[in-house]
């Protein structure tokens, strides 16, 4: 997890404010959210939760994924909330879901091992890999208690051959990785077994990541041709996160073919489910990577109006990472789409860029008073 900064009260008091306030633009809550997240504090926990109450499903998932990275066990309350409410959208659900796991607060595990079980697929499988954690986290506690209290070298090295591998990347991950030096090939072979639990394979999934190189990144290309799309998005994910000149050629050939070969096996180009949640992360991940080649298929995404609102949302953004005058020019034609989803994240990825062209250190609100 990153580092929080300590904030003076007033400082949070007025984020909270233009989170909150009516005339405050989709922009400027952006960046008061983007603030908050690293204020340190009960304070700024609670003003992340009342924005939660904005109209936005997008700025709302934005805020539960903030809540779970900073790891406070005052935001579960609201969090349960949002899973339980069938009438939140899926990404919002899936985000708070999410962010439960990376909290590990126990008074969240009925919760979870109910909507384990859910009707929205996607809910359902973030649920389980929730538990995972939890029940990972109390395995590794009761296996240092019992280290602490026996004698002799062997049951504290037993103890430590588990010790958690820490992400480079600073970010609370749905499963804790395997260790670094466990083999590609034994990884390789974990991750892509169809019948291996769910948890084991995203923990080969961050081993590979932290591994890197390309040898890594092949290994994580071969996991599209696995049908768990809930896997397939968090591959994709990671595959952004590393960064890597190889993972281009995977995700763009992922990001044109992916919804006919998903939706052909369940019947129908609008198949429900999380097929969106593989391309949205997909998108997502090009945008990571601002590479040129990428602007022409998120483009063609982000016009395709038949497309699911999260896959487009996400070639917005992307495409202003990439930033070249052609997708500017789209971010500014769709920033009045009717789908505000798709609306909204051409607005945002418009400030973005306009805030990076005029030198300023950080997106962000200092929360300084007007």
């Amino acid at each position: 997890m990153a580092t929080l900064v300590q904030a003076p009260e007033e400082v949070v008091q007025r984020l909270q404010q233009k989170l909150q306030a009516d005339d405050t633009s989709l922009p400027d809550k952006y960046r008061a959210l983007f603030s908050l997240r690293n204020v340190a504090g009960t304070e700024a926990t609670h003003a992340l939760t009342k924005a939660l109450q904005d109209e936005s499903d997008l700025f709302r998932h934005d805020v539960a994924f903030c809540l779970g990275q900073r790891q406070d066990p005052t935001a579960v309350g609201i969090l349960k909330q949002l899973v339980a409410d069938s009438q939140q959208h899926a990404m919002v659900r899936h985000e708070a879901a999410e962010a439960l796991g990376a909290i590990a607060d126990p008074d969240c595990l009925q919760l979870l091992q109910r909507h384990a079980a859910d009707s929205c697929q996607e809910v359902a499988e973030t649920c389980q890999l929730a538990l995972g954690r939890l029940a990972y986290l109390e395995q590794k506690k009761a296996a240092t208690a019992a280290a602490d209290g026996a004698d002799g070298a062997a049951a504290a090295a037993a103890a430590a051959g588990e010790a958690e591998e820490q992400s480079p990347y600073y970010s609370v991950d749905p499963t804790p990785a395997l260790p670094s030096s466990t083999p590609v090939e034994q990884l390789r072979v974990l991750l892509l077994d169809p019948k291996a639990p769910m948890f084991e394979r995203y923990r080969a999934l961050f081993a590979l990541r932290n591994k890197g190189g390309e040898e890594a990144v092949a290994v994580l290309g071969e996991a599209f041709s696995c049908s768990s799309a809930l896997l397939k998005h968090e591959v994709a994910y990671v595959m952004g996160q590393m960064q890597h000149p190889a993972s281009a050629g995977v995700l763009g050939r992922v990001l044109q073919c992916a919804v006919y070969v998903v939706c052909d096996r369940a019947g129908s180009r609008s198949c429900p489910g999380v097929v969106w949640l593989l391309k949205h992360e997909v998108a997502y991940v090009m945008g990571q990577m601002q590479h040129p080649a990428s602007a022409g298929v998120l483009g063609r995404v982000l016009q395709d109006t038949q497309e699911h609102a999260m896959v487009r949302h996400e070639a917005a953004e992307a495409l202003g990472s990439v930033a070249d005058a052609a997708s500017v020019a789209l971010l500014k034609q769709f920033a009045q789409d009717p789908e505000p989803i798709v609306a909204h994240s051409c607005v945002v990825a418009l400030d973005m860029l306009e805030h990076e062209a005029s030198g300023a250190f950080e997106y962000a609100d200092t929360g300084a008073a007007q």
